[in-house]
């Protein structure tokens, strides 16, 4: 579809989708390769910084819904990317990188890297600056208001 046969009303939900689609097709593409999605990647790369967490706190960091966060790591536990143990709750899991991770991450970083280059040159530095806050902002926004703006 064609800019111009958007809605000419701006809808910040659609328009964020829409973004969103559009870059997990390029990062999956670039990924694909190398046997990995955008989504587990960035679980790899949220447990490299975070260390071990519990998938709430995993969901909360990524902003990602339950089911969806569940059904991924089990894919990633199962091929030896994380691993996952109780926590002093039966519920509670708790996850960390396994050396399987850090391995697939390593493998995949120059893939990455080279999106994220090449689109923060399309875009310039300040304009990259300015929607990595941006995104950020609106995630924290609506994170606040806990769904109910």
């Amino acid at each position: 579809m064609s800019e111009s046969l958007l809605p000419t009303v701006p809808c910040m939900c659609a328009s964020f989708r829409r973004t969103s689609r559009a870059l997990t097709q390029l990062y999956e593409q670039a990924l694909r390769p190398r046997g990995l999605r955008a989504s587990q990647f960035t679980i790899l790369q949220a447990l490299a910084l975070a260390g071990e967490v519990t998938q709430g706190q995993l969901g909360e960091m990524l902003a990602m819904d339950s089911t969806s966060l569940t059904r991924t790591l089990a894919i990633m536990g199962r091929r030896g990317w994380i691993v996952v143990r109780r926590g002093k709750d039966r519920r509670e899991r708790r996850l960390q990188l396994a050396s399987g991770g850090q391995t697939k991450l390593r493998d995949v970083q120059p893939q990455w890297e080279k999106v994220q280059s090449r689109l923060r040159r399309q875009l310039s530095a300040q304009t990259w600056k300015n929607l990595l806050q941006l995104t950020q902002q609106v995630t924290q926004v609506v994170k606040t208001q806990g769904g109910s703006i």
